[in-house]
């Protein structure tokens, strides 16, 4: 804990304590390997998820022509209720089922 003093106040000498807080956790996990890539769009089904961040639709709608324009035999659509939470079973359910080769989770604002 830091503490700061103040000047006095009304002839008595103010100490407030101030707590600062690292944003970062502070529990250590071992690395994931990052998800295997896809070599080739020719062909594939990819996933697109947006999270209901405001215009992620319109970065989704232009992905999904280029990723058309270059092969990919499907583009799938999913959709988080809202963006402050992790994504639902439901959702998550449907993704299974989906079966994609690939999924991009669209970040917007």
């Amino acid at each position: 804990m830091l503490r700061f003093f103040s000047p006095l106040v009304l002839g008595r000498l103010l100490i407030m304590s101030v707590i600062l807080v690292n944003p970062m956790s502070e529990v250590r996990h071992d690395g994931v390997p990052p998800a295997t890539r896809i070599d080739t769009l020719s062909g594939k089904r990819i996933g697109l998820l947006d999270i209901s961040k405001p215009g992620g639709d319109v970065f989704l709608n232009r992905l999904e022509t280029l990723l058309k324009e270059r092969g990919a035999a499907e583009v799938l659509r999913f959709r988080k209720p809202t963006f402050a939470k992790p994504a639902p079973e439901a959702v998550l359910a449907q993704i299974r089922a989906a079966a994609p080769d690939a999924l991009v989770e669209a970040l917007a604002d």
